[in-house]
């Protein structure tokens, strides 16, 4: 009853507090460590939105490719694809300039780029489409202030490659298989036999935390008939 009175010792309260103090730093281990994992995880989740977001683009540029005479409808250079596409928003119906180009403005790392999207505006006459058709190739090469401000990072990449689908068989669009030949005033090699059947894109994702590795997406036309490629 004496000892009960008394209280705890010195030495008993110092085991209490050093049990206190572990059992602390173990939950705040294991809370670091689901914090941690949550952030990887979120990270992942919006590296693959993006993304998608940025394919569902790609698709969706080329679904709206339109091939009018006297015009290129598509135009691959090696460095920077350029495309004719219907406006989505203007009334009446107008035309639109997009490129697309893997551009390394420094920051990204080496051996790593920005794939970069551009956008002309509304386009209702030829002189426009001609200026925007150039300016487009401009930007891919030395852009300027006016031209950045029209453009979108979609992701980092360690390269990209583009196949076209023609005669039933994918080639490099720069070789002979992949090219039609122009005639006299047209604006690209690709405009007198219009887009190819199919278009395949291969992004080879830069090693990281998030999403890696190398991806490839086919684009058939909406308008071929018969077997896709």
């Amino acid at each position: 009853m004496r000892r009960q009175a008394q209280g705890f010792t010195l030495i008993e309260l110092l085991v209490a507090i050093s049990i206190m103090a572990l059992m602390a730093m173990l939950s705040w281990r294991g809370i670091d460590g689901m914090s941690r994992a949550q952030s990887q995880l979120q990270e992942r989740a919006d590296d693959a939105l993006t993304l998608q977001v940025g394919l569902a683009q790609w698709r969706t540029d080329l679904n709206a490719m339109v091939n009018l005479p006297g015009t290129a409808a598509l135009d691959w250079d090696g460095r920077v694809l350029r495309l004719t596409r219907r406006h989505p928003l203007s009334e009446p119906a107008s035309l639109q300039v997009v490129a697309w180009t893997l551009r390394n403005d420094g920051g990204t790392g080496a051996g790593r780029g920005n794939w970069i999207r551009w956008q002309s505006a509304a386009i209702s006459q030829r002189a426009d489409w001609t200026a925007a058709w150039s300016r487009a190739q401009t930007w891919g090469q030395t852009p300027s202030a006016e031209d950045r401000a029209q453009e979108v990072h979609v992701r980092a990449l360690s390269q990209w490659q583009i196949f076209f689908h023609r005669g039933g068989a994918w080639s490099n669009p720069l070789s002979s298989e992949g090219t039609t030949p122009a005639t006299p005033g047209s604006a690209s090699n690709t405009a007198p036999g219009g887009p190819p059947d199919g278009i395949r894109l291969v992004l080879d994702l830069p090693a990281g935390p998030s999403l890696s590795g190398k991806l490839t997406l086919d684009w058939v036309s909406p308008t071929l008939t018969g077997a896709a490629p």
